[in-house]
């Protein structure tokens, strides 16, 4: 029998820790490790673009009022300070829930820039998403809607690119007329888009003496939905001892039905009977909030008629994202 050759294992190349370029995702690594990008360095890649961040606004001014503009509101704008201030050639930056035809930012023929939030994101995160999005829209072309795409998984975030002390301050719209300065100029597609869309829209009003409270308007009743910044547990605590005191209403005929999460936060929701405007409510709400501010402080164990509250609301819980 022939004499076995000794066997020897080639050295394969060790993935680098230098910055790896994005390629295909079965092209081989071009780290030279032998191996496929979506087995190597992509495989890092991929779990940041896909891990979700359970408070993405976490950070930014009037945490609430983004979660309520991503969610509850149909049409509203917000005034966007940049740190360092606005670039050269970009008279404002604006938020706006949607923009027509679903795109996720517009620059306009004056060079300001629209940035929606009501749009589907390619990550776990949101805020990544959008400040993708928004530095593509700072230099975009005049008169040229931003497409989707996936972000860098080590872009920056909202965070990094928003004045921390910027003042976020939603104006919420009867309409999405605020899409088109000039409808008369706008596009048939344009204005199609904006016909359905105010056909859709719920009248919604924001309280003025609590932060991320928005009424709207249904055909059988209205409500009040009202996002919290509180930890969710202590909420749902405070809460319950509200409820089973029957302190929980913001007045007669009033009741709070339950609550959703969304974006890491907890939103309380009443019926309102239909003839409850938004400025009925303005009183009610700025009282409610003291009750709920003693609630919150008292750690004594729930009662048992405070335990069934508790679990009646977190029964009718359900979580938008």
């Amino acid at each position: 029998m022939a004499k076995k050759r000794p066997q020897t294992t080639a050295r394969r190349p060790q993935p680098s820790d230098q910055e790896v370029p994005v390629v295909g995702a079965r092209e081989p690594c071009p780290c030279g490790s032998g191996r496929r990008y979506k087995a190597c360095h992509g495989r890092a890649a991929a779990h940041a673009v896909t891990e979700l961040v359970q408070r993405p606004f976490e950070g930014l001014a009037g945490e609430g009022d983004w979660v309520a503009l991503r969610e509850l509101v149909p049409a509203a704008t917000a005034a966007l300070p940049l740190k360092g201030g606005l670039p050269e050639g970009v008279p404002s930056v604006t938020l706006a829930t949607v923009l027509p035809m679903a795109w996720p930012a517009l620059r306009r023929d004056d060079g300001s820039v629209l940035l929606g939030l009501q749009n589907d994101t390619a990550s776990g995160d949101i805020s990544r998403d959008l400040a993708d999005t928004l530095r593509r829209a700072l230099v975009a072309e005049p008169g040229t809607p931003v497409q989707a795409r996936r972000a860098p998984a080590d872009g920056p975030r909202l965070q990094d690119l928003l004045d921390p002390e910027g003042v976020f301050e939603p104006v919420v719209h009867t309409g999405f007329e605020f899409w088109v300065p000039e409808a008369e100029n706008a596009t048939p597609d344009v204005t199609a888009s904006l016909e359905r869309a105010n056909a859709a829209a719920v009248p919604t009003v924001r309280l003025q003496g609590v932060d991320g409270a928005y009424w709207c308007e249904t055909p059988d009743k209205n409500h009040l939905r009202w996002v919290m910044p509180y930890p969710e547990e202590q909420l749902l605590d405070a809460l319950a001892r509200l409820h089973a005191d029957g302190r929980s209403g913001l007045g007669e005929g009033t009741r709070l039905v339950g609550s959703f999460r969304a974006h890491g936060l907890t939103v309380p929701v009443w019926d309102l009977p239909s003839g409850v405007t938004a400025d009925d409510i303005e009183k009610p709400a700025t009282e409610f909030a003291e009750r709920l501010t003693a609630a919150l402080a008292t750690d004594e164990p729930l009662t048992t008629a405070e335990r069934r509250a508790r679990g009646g609301l977190t029964n009718r819980q359900v979580t938008l994202s």
